[in-house]
């Protein structure tokens, strides 16, 4: 189980982190950058003798810039790179209830609940040869049943063994091949009943799941079994998934989900510039510096009890960002701000970087809907001049509304592509042209009435 913990790309240089970033993110190489030498000090601190590497904190990054330019997508995909837990939050969510509003120490709870689930399936994955094995002799136990042993003379008993193995060899080729995948065969299914309730403790609303009929076998029927016929495929499936669940040590699970979550867990505290601001001393302003206050210790290093142990935060990486339109980073309290000692300020987004991001990652938006559509058997052709046409009307309505970066890109597509979308399964196996004068047709007269841009794109 050990092992789980550093089943990652744990010891990527910061060279190749940004090589891998770039695949999906356009641009922002200043950010990248803080993020790609935060995360190989995470590796570097590994490698240290521990009396040296407990003093060693992370360097916690303040991302600054407007919506949509890739602040939570770097963060997310550098998280995924490293196969590390990772949760955002929305630091005003924090003022909307009450004084202070949702305890803070959720966030530590989110992000353990999140490592639990990422080391319980990369567990099962492990164990899934296993579960196969063990579910394909079930199977094939319940297709020929073991010959009962009677009493004869032993060359008969012999010649019956041999016969049983022979077909069940036999049976066990036909099952691998997928040729007995609709026959029908009855098997057991326990019936347990799962009630998640959540209870109010010294360390805040922590969500628990029971299941009830493990605690009381004679109530609601649980710890009962049924049966219920199914095909040997249906069988398959639900005997694999039982049998890897089986397999898992819940305690060691926990452990290693637990010092995951200390070691590489990445909290990424989106509108932290919203609870920026502690010049009043009434009315909101007092909640945002509450805010900031009880954010502090979970930042500077604390413990936080969770159902699944104790978990220590000193070594969470922390992200903040935010637009800071009217507030500044100096407007948090002085020792927040000494929390987030690398600062990075990313870009504006303009019609170049819009090409790029249509056309060049991983998961561009052209090579998506040529995807989607693709599923109707429609071919979709975007022409070179469409794409540009599409970034130049995203970078002016940026320019006389509100600047939402590349998530313009998205309303803007859906309007080009809705009727299509609409048509698509009645257009067998066609082929259609999107180019400069189709985006135009679709967008162009909306974009150009400013009133009518503000409800529709």
């Amino acid at each position: 189980m050990e092992k789980i913990l550093h089943k990652t790309k744990d010891d990527l240089t910061p060279k190749e982190i940004i090589r891998e970033l770039d695949k999906y993110i356009i641009g922002q190489n200043k950010a990248k950058k803080s993020v790609a030498i935060a995360l190989r000090n995470r590796y570097r601190r590994q490698q240290l003798p521990k009396e040296i590497a407990d003093d060693i904190i992370p360097k916690n990054i303040l991302m600054i810039g407007p919506t949509g330019v890739g602040k939570t997508e770097i963060a997310r995909r550098l998280a995924k790179l490293t196969a590390s837990p990772f949760v955002k939050v929305e630091a005003s969510k924090f003022t909307e209830v009450g004084y202070v509003g949702r305890d803070v120490e959720s966030i530590v709870r989110d992000l353990i609940r999140i490592s639990v689930d990422l080391v319980k399936s990369e567990q099962m994955k492990i164990n899934k040869e296993k579960a196969k094995r063990n579910v394909e002799e079930k199977i094939l136990s319940i297709l020929l049943p073991p010959p009962k042993k009677v009493r004869g003379p032993v060359a008969e008993l012999d010649i019956e063994n041999k016969s049983f193995f022979e077909t069940k060899e036999k049976l066990r080729k036909l099952l691998r091949d997928g040729k007995l995948d609709d026959r029908l065969l009855e098997i057991e299914i326990r019936a347990t009943r799962t009630t998640p309730f959540e209870i109010f403790s010294s360390s805040g609303v922590e969500e628990i799941g029971i299941t009830i009929g493990e605690m009381m076998p004679n109530m609601f029927g649980g710890g009962k079994s049924k049966k219920r016929k199914m095909t040997v495929e249906e069988a398959t499936d639900y005997l694999v998934k039982d049998e890897q669940n089986k397999l898992l040590d819940m305690d060691q699970i926990s452990k290693t989900a637990i010092k995951r979550a200390e070691q590489m867990g990445i909290v990424f505290l989106d509108e932290i510039d919203k609870i920026a601001g502690r010049e009043s001393t009434q009315g909101p302003m007092v909640s945002r510096e509450g805010v900031q206050r009880d954010l502090l210790p979970i930042i500077e290093g604390t413990t936080v009890n969770t159902k699944y142990g104790i978990v220590k935060t000193d070594y969470i990486l922390f992200i903040g960002a935010g637009a800071f339109h009217v507030s500044k980073p100096s407007d948090l309290i002085p020792e927040l701000q000494g929390r987030f000692p690398i600062r990075v300020e990313l870009d504006s987004l303009n019609q170049k970087d819009f090409i790029k991001i249509l056309t060049e990652p991983k998961n561009a938006l052209v090579k998506q809907y040529k995807e989607l559509l693709g599923t109707e058997g429609l071919e979709i052709i975007f022409t070179e001049d469409s794409i540009v046409e599409i970034a130049k009307i995203a970078e002016d309505l940026n320019s006389r509304s509100e600047n939402i970066g590349a998530r313009r890109l998205y309303t803007i597509m859906e309007k080009v592509i809705e009727d299509i979308s609409f048509e698509a399964s009645d257009i067998k196996n066609g082929k259609v042209k999107i180019d400069k004068e189709y985006v135009i047709k679709e967008v162009k007269d909306i974009a150009q009435d400013t009133d009518l841009s503000r409800y529709i794109l």
